[in-house]
């Protein structure tokens, strides 16, 4: 069964205290604070839609956020998804809203958020994930590859990357 949360040995990296990576459940406290992050992010492009998600908890069956928190604060999330902005619902699951606020990038906390996810997904069941991106070169890190361009339901182009899953 599934970990809600693990702790991550953060000695290697100085300046970033304990992490700890959590499931976020419905009508909790770490669901509302969660919200709050987003509300309060610099996300721009995608705020309001987040916080409706998160608001409405628009999640069913494996569906849910990730927190990444340091010494007690959220300091970045992702999701898994059915659906994400792209009308293709025959690929799933999708890593998506990962975002780290500035002051605690460089860490390698969105790489640790899809690694927990990817985790989660395996214990689901599934045997790759997605991550839909305008970013080039930063999934391959992950160990993510590059499939093809995609067009969201906005009318842009992004880059569907996929993985699969040992």
């Amino acid at each position: 069964m599934f970990l809600d949360n693990y702790g991550i040995n953060s000695k290697a990296e100085p300046g970033i205290g304990a992490l700890v990576i959590k499931k976020v459940y419905k009508n909790t406290p770490l669901a509302d604070s969660l919200v709050s992050f987003v509300k309060n992010s610099s996300w721009q492009e995608v705020k309001n839609h987040m916080v409706e998600l998160l608001t409405e908890w628009e999640f069913t069956g494996w569906e849910t956020p990730f927190a990444a928190m340091a010494d007690g604060q959220i300091v970045g999330m992702a999701l898994i998804m059915k659906t994400d902005y792209y009308p293709m619902p025959q690929i799933y699951p999708w890593i998506s809203g990962i975002f780290v606020s500035e002051n605690w990038r460089g860490h390698r906390i969105s790489e640790k958020l899809i690694d927990f996810a990817n985790e989660y997904a395996k214990e689901c069941g599934f045997s790759k994930t997605y991550i839909p991106s305008e970013h080039v070169g930063l999934y391959e890190k992950y160990g993510y590859r590059y499939l093809k361009d995609i067009v969201n339901y906005g009318g842009g182009t992004d880059r569907l990357y996929a993985k699969e899953l040992k």
